[in-house]
């Protein structure tokens, strides 16, 4: 689903006057998990699921193509975990 489609689906369920204010309200969302998340603390909707900001080591890797091997540097990556209730949605 493209983030085009995801609005018009948001405006329909969320009774918005329009898709621009859907749009509005849901850029604002992103942008404060994404502020909360570059803070170094996590989101968490209980029973929906939880994003944090985790550190991947360094690690060494083959590329398959040339057999060479390499260093992929230390990193920080956000991790989703789903919440029990999604989970369960999903599941049936």
């Amino acid at each position: 689903m493209t983030k085009k489609e995801f609005i018009a689906k948001y405006c329909e369920n969320g009774g918005f006057v329009s898709k621009a204010e859907a749009e509005r309200k849901l850029n604002a969302l992103l942008d404060t998990i994404e502020n909360v998340l570059v803070d170094g603390n996590e989101v968490n909707f209980i029973g929906w699921g939880k994003w944090e900001v985790v550190e991947r080591a360094k690690r060494k890797v083959r590329n398959p193509q040339t057999g060479k091997k390499m260093t992929v540097k230390a990193k920080k990556v956000v991790k989703f975990k789903p919440g029990k209730k999604l989970v369960d949605k999903i599941a049936n």
